[in-house]
């Protein structure tokens, strides 16, 4: 399965409304076989921050994929720094207030961190599946 590809697809289908915790998670929980629907609650509140602005969705997906695919606490840690050194920021608030300064459209921003972040899941993990 490409990873990055079914990420992309589904953060595009407009109804059901796929989040950016959503979409990154999805794609990993299914190829380790889990239930799509069950993966689609278990993100739903992580989406805008935690739904206050907080952590981005992108990388609270991300944090539940690296569990998936049984990475260890530094691997944790450093999907977080190379998301904030590739993103500029780990919380949704500062990211999309970022995107604004640049002119960017928040649909385009948030595409941008749900396939960076499913990127440097693959690459600190060292599995490219397609």
């Amino acid at each position: 399965m490409d990873l990055l590809k079914r990420a992309e697809e589904l953060h595009h289908i407009p109804e059901p409304h796929y989040n950016c915790a959503q979409a990154t998670l999805i794609p990993f929980a299914e190829e380790q076989g889990l239930d799509h629907q069950t993966m689609y609650r278990l993100a739903a509140q992580f989406g805008s921050g935690m739904r206050r602005g907080s952590v981005c969705g992108a990388v609270t997906g991300g944090l539940m994929a690296l569990g998936l695919r049984g990475a260890d606490s530094h691997t944790a840690a450093e999907f977080q720094r190379l998301f904030k050194e590739r993103t500029g920021a780990l919380d949704c608030a500062q990211l999309l207030q970022n995107a604004k300064e640049r002119g960017e459209e928040r649909k385009t921003h948030c595409d941008r961190m749900v396939l960076t972040a499913v990127a440097l899941l693959e690459e600190l993990t060292g599995e490219k599946k397609n």
